[in-house]
């Protein structure tokens, strides 16, 4: 359905987001873990970084995924209109 406020009613994909922050933490981790027992401290820490984002915005995205259907609505809710502010004449 297009209603000419895409912008204003987008809808994130957050299952899609979740999967690939679970594929970064899965190879961010396999990295480290291979870089550590290559002896290069250096790019193991790079990849301990890289976990500390991927795990925070994980997080992030789980909790929005269980705020329930106001935050990522289902198919069967509609769009939101956007709103509107009346502007008043001087």
């Amino acid at each position: 359905m297009r209603t000419g406020s895409e912008p204003a009613t987008a809808r994130s994909a957050l299952r899609l987001r979740c999967g690939l922050a679970v594929w970064g933490l899965v190879w961010a981790v396999v990295g480290t873990g291979l870089f550590v027992w290559t002896g290069h401290p250096g790019w193991a820490i790079a990849c301990g970084v890289l976990i500390v984002v991927t795990a925070v915005d994980l997080a992030l995205v789980v909790r929005h995924i269980r705020q329930g259907p106001h935050y990522q609505p289902g198919r069967d809710i509609p769009p939101y209109e956007p709103v509107r502010e009346e502007r008043r004449k001087p």
